[in-house]
């Protein structure tokens, strides 16, 4: 793993992220995100966009998709309850020759080497590990570890994008935090024309027939307010291919019970 030393302390580097999954872009998702990152001077600096909507929609997807379009490395940090300042910054790890090494995190790696950061589901993460970011994310640009006692400075070319789920098992951000959040973008559900292009590429090896079978279940379920995301669908086409491969009886019908819900909770039985 590569190492770098900042005032005087030798960090080691994290990894990025290779997940590669095609984002089928509508309602000019990609421009928006990436019109957010750009820099119009060298003294402005590039605003931290976060993206808003339900579950399963596709949000990781996009920013990886935008990264990968601009030829940038892209570091994923997933936010929990649980996260703790020093989670998201430094963390010092005792190896087998019972030395210390301090350990960057995805945040700090994707500063140094000038990478693109998600921070998913950022709003399930609490206000005192938000407080630890909030020189990165105005005109500063840089954090502080307590643990190794350095001060972190953000590559010029560092972004941040921020993922957060609309539901209700989250907290509410903090105004000094959700100031320094801006553009909001709130990514919706797409065009059912888009649903179909999407569970089509990303299930290659789903029966034409049977996806025939998912869609006009899905657009029934849609005319009763069944709130589907676009993973469920995907789950739902690949579990009955699975299914059938098997060899069993009516696998769409089985598939549905266990894969997609009610909006209250129940199963969905297809006829």
């Amino acid at each position: 793993m590569e190492k770098v030393i900042i005032q005087g302390v030798e960090l080691t580097l994290g990894e990025a992220d290779n997940h590669v999954s095609e984002w089928v872009d509508f309602g000019d998702y990609m421009r928006q995100l990436e019109a957010a990152w750009l820099r119009l001077s060298k003294v402005e600096p590039p605003l931290n966009p976060r993206l808003i909507g339900e579950p399963g929609g596709g949000k990781t997807t996009l920013c990886c998709a935008v990264g990968r379009k601009l030829g940038r490395d892209v570091y994923l940090f997933q936010c929990t309850m649980d996260t703790r300042p020093e989670d998201l910054i430094i963390t010092p790890v005792l190896t087998g020759d019972r030395h210390i090494e301090y350990r960057a995190s995805s945040v700090v790696t994707a500063m140094i080497r000038g990478g693109i950061l998600i921070l998913d589901e950022g709003n399930r993460m609490p206000e005192r590990s938000w407080a630890s970011l909030a020189p990165l994310l105005d005109e500063r640009r840089y954090v502080e570890s307590a643990l190794a006692a350095v001060k972190i400075r953000a590559h010029e070319d560092f972004r941040i994008c921020v993922t957060m789920n609309d539901d209700a098992s989250v907290y509410e951000l903090p105004g000094y935090i959700q100031s320094r959040l801006k553009p909001k973008i709130e990514v919706v559900s797409p065009p059912w024309e888009i649903q179909e292009q999407i569970v089509r590429l990303k299930c290659p090896g789903v029966d034409d027939d049977l996806l025939k079978q998912v869609f006009t279940e899905l657009k029934k379920r849609a005319s009763n307010r069944c709130r589907d995301s676009v993973r469920d669908k995907l789950a739902l086409a690949q579990y009955a291919q699975k299914l059938r491969q098997t060899g069993l009886d009516n696998p769409l019908k089985r598939a549905v019970e266990q894969v997609l819900l009610k909006p209250d909770g129940e199963t969905e039985t297809a006829d």
